[in-house]
Order: structure tokens, then C-alpha cells, then sequence
């Protein structure tokens, strides 16, 4: 079959191909491959020769633009400089002035410990009696007092509003109570309390 298809396609052009063999039998030519890369050869000077021009040119107008050097200005080869060491004095001041320095700040380990802190304060005025700023004689009451005082005392009813009655196919709505409260320990969290669990059963 291969054959066959072989002795067709050398059938249409300048020379008939004999494929009884199975093989190439003609040699590769030289001439294209030398001209390929005689052309790559002659484009990689050419672009070479381009990009030392054009470094050149910016070069000379940047120092057009500036101007000599002056008892101000100094060129300089910043490698005999070195790698400046390590001043622990200065990168105390660094940490305390980054402690300072106002929110929102750059967070270090992706927020999970501001998240943490932002429950701890949360956790905090949740359940803990605390002082409302601003408002002398009135405090916070923890939530699960709070809880309990709504289930003796019940809320506030609002009076009854007028509907208008239904239309034909009309439902009245439906309100549902949320399954959670919405709110979720992060992974985080949930790892910092296994490891405190885990370290308040070892044994003293």
C-alpha cells in the first residue's frame, strides 16, 4: 500500500520515484540548510550591531540631559561598596517603627493570626460585661445573658400591619431561621486550639 501511494505522488512531479525499496534514496541538499543559516548568521549581526547603536544613542542623550558632573554629582561604581552588614540596633528601630506604623499594615502570614486577634476582641465584647464609650451608666451584657433575658421577657412586638388580601395563587411569605449563625473559626484557629488542647493534657 505504502508503495503505491509512493509511485502516485511521484507520478505528478518532475521525476518519478521509484519506492519498490522501500527507502530514501536521494541525498539531502546542503544548499538550503547553508543558505538558512547563513541568513540566521547574518540577522544576529545585524541585530547586534542595531541594539550597540541604539544603547549608544540613548546613552549619549541621557548624558546630554544631565549634564557634566558637578561637586554634586558623582559617578560611582556602586560594587566596591560591598554588602553592607548587619546593624541590630537599626533593624530593632525598623520593627518598632513598623509597630507604629498605622493599619492597614502589610500582613506576614497571609492574616490568619490578625483574623485571630480580630475573634480574641470579638470573643471579648461577646461575653464579657464591658463599658460603651460615650455612654455613661450603660454597659454590654454577655450574649448568653442577653439570650436568656430575650427568652423570659420576650421582644418588642411591633403592631400588626394591613395586608392587602392575596391575590388568586398568592402565598404568603415564609421567613425560615438560618441553620447557623454565620459565624466560623478559620483553620487557623481551629489548629491553635488543638494545639493548646494537646498541651493541656500532657502531663505535668
Amino acid at each position: 500500500m505504502p508503495n503505491d501511494e509512493h509511485e502516485k505522488i511521484g507520478s505528478h512531479g518532475s521525476e518519478k520515484v521509484d519506492a519498490s525499496r522501500g527507502y530514501e534514496q536521494s541525498d539531502v541538499r546542503v544548499t538550503g540548510i547553508l543558505v538558512f543559516l547563513t541568513a540566521l548568521g547574518v540577522l544576529v549581526v545585524v541585530v547586534a550591531v542595531l541594539s550597540y547603536g541604539i544603547g549608544k544613542v540613548i546613552n549619549a542623550e541621557l548624558k546630554r540631559e544631565d549634564g557634566p558632573n558637578s561637586k554634586w554629582t558623582k559617578t560611582m561604581d556602586v560594587r566596591e561598596l560591598g554588602n553592607l552588614p548587619n546593624n541590630p540596633q537599626l533593624q530593632h528601630q525598623m520593627a518598632t517603627l513598623t509597630q507604629q506604623f498605622p493599619t492597614p499594615r502589610v500582613q506576614l502570614d497571609d492574616g490568619n493570626q490578625d483574623v485571630a486577634d480580630l475573634h480574641v476582641r470579638e470573643d471579648l465584647l461577646l461575653e464579657n460585661y464591658t463599658r460603651i464609650d460615650g455612654q455613661p451608666g450603660k454597659v454590654r451584657i454577655p450574649i448568653e445573658r442577653a439570650m436568656q433575658l430575650v427568652a423570659e421577657r420576650g421582644l418588642a412586638v411591633a403592631p400588626a400591619v394591613e395586608h392587602a388580601p392575596l391575590m388568586a395563587g398568592d402565598q404568603a411569605p415564609v421567613v425560615t431561621a438560618p441553620l447557623t449563625t454565620g459565624f466560623a473559626r478559620t483553620a487557623y484557629e481551629q489548629d491553635l486550639a488543638t494545639q493548646r488542647n494537646a498541651e493541656a493534657r500532657r502531663p505535668q
